[in-house]
Order: C-alpha cells, then sequence, then structure tokens
C-alpha cells in the first residue's frame, strides 16, 4: 500500500508536473531542442500510462512492482540517460514511421463511422422523442376531450332532471257562497220557526206549554 501511494505520488509530480512545467518553459523560450526534447517525452508518457493501466491490474503482485515505476520514470527524465530520446529514436519512431499510413486510414474510417453512428443514432432519439412527444399530445387531447365529454353530458342530464320534475300548481283557497247561503237561509228559517212557533187551540185539551209542542 505504502509503495504504491509512493509510486503515484513519483508519477503525478515528477512524471507529469514537472515535464509540463519545463515544457511550458520550452514554447516560451520557442527553444526547438527543448521543445523536441519534452516532445518525446509526452509521446513515451502517454504509452506508458496506457500500458500502466493494464499492468496494474495483472502485475501488481509481481514483488518490487511499484519500486519499479519508480525507476523506469526516473529512467526516462534524467539528463544522463535520456531514457525517453533513446526509447522514441531506437523503437517509437521507426515503427510509427511503418505503420504510419496504416494508422492514418484507420483513423479516418474510424471517424467517419463515428460521424455516421453519431448521425444515425441521433436521428433516432430525434424520432423517439418525436413520437413520445406525439403520443403524449395524442393522449392529453383524448383525455381532455374525455373531460369535456363528462362534463357535457352531466348538464345535459342536469338540464333534463330538472325540466321534467313537474312543478306543483299554486293552491288557491275559494269560498263558495252556495254553501254558505243555504245556511244563511236554513238559520233564519230556524230563527224564523222558533219565534212563530204556536200550539193549536183546542178547547178540550189542556193546554200545554210551548216547549211540548
Amino acid at each position: 500500500m505504502v509503495s504504491w501511494i509512493i509510486s503515484r505520488l513519483v508519477v503525478l509530480i515528477f512524471g507529469t508536473l514537472y515535464p509540463a512545467y519545463y515544457s511550458y518553459k520550452a514554447v516560451k523560450s520557442k527553444d526547438i531542442k527543448e521543445y523536441v526534447k519534452w516532445m518525446m517525452y509526452w509521446i513515451i508518457f502517454a504509452l506508458f500510462t496506457t500500458a500502466e493501466t493494464f499492468t496494474d491490474l495483472f502485475l501488481c503482485w509481481f514483488p518490487f512492482y511499484y519500486e519499479l515505476k519508480i525507476a523506469f520514470v526516473a529512467w526516462l527524465l534524467s539528463p544522463y540517460t535520456k531514457g525517453s530520446s533513446l526509447l522514441y529514436r531506437k523503437f517509437v519512431h521507426p515503427t510509427l514511421s511503418s505503420k504510419e499510413k496504416e494508422i492514418d486510414d484507420c483513423l479516418v474510417q474510424a471517424k467517419d463511422r463515428s460521424y455516421d453512428a453519431l448521425v444515425h443514432f441521433g436521428k433516432r432519439g430525434l424520432n423517439v422523442a418525436a413520437t413520445a412527444a406525439v403520443m403524449a399530445a395524442s393522449k392529453g387531447q383524448g383525455a381532455l376531450s374525455e373531460r369535456l365529454r363528462s362534463f357535457s353530458m352531466q348538464d345535459l342530464s342536469t338540464i333534463r332532471g330538472d325540466s321534467s320534475s313537474p312543478v306543483p300548481p299554486p293552491v288557491t283557497v275559494r269560498t263558495s257562497s252556495k254553501q254558505s247561503k243555504p245556511k244563511t237561509s236554513r238559520s233564519a228559517s230556524e230563527s224564523t220557526g222558533s219565534s212563530g212557533q204556536t200550539c193549536p187551540a183546542d178547547s178540550s185539551h189542556v193546554p200545554v206549554e210551548s216547549s211540548d209542542c
């Protein structure tokens, strides 16, 4: 664990930050010799970083693996060994020179394929998004029409219910004069009979009181 931390710090500080600062100075001073020197170093360091990704997975158990990484970075940077220049001139430059045309063709094909794939997937994404938007709009319109239809049917049923319910006619109280008149005549006749009622005179009979007639 300690070896891994130390190796990461050495690669970060001495393998990345230190060459980056001197590359800046070479660009600023426009020194072609220093510029070429650090460009060769960055090419070798890029290959080292790519290989390190896989070796850390499969060779981390190897004894002194991290110590060897630290020693390799120091060998690349040392002005005495000039490891980066040596590796570039002996191995990298001849290999890239012989395979340069094939690499360029592969890069062009990959660029075209990636562009076509990007356009294809972009079109598919737009079609899917447009279809989803149309379906959402149609569903929303259908739900709105059903809602409005339910409201209209409810209002229509309410109107029909109100029109079918009978309105009770107003109740009027009428007094019958025909019924009052007989009562009046009857009462009058009763009063007349009671006032003018007499018993017939009969000599043979003893007069009785009017109450017995």
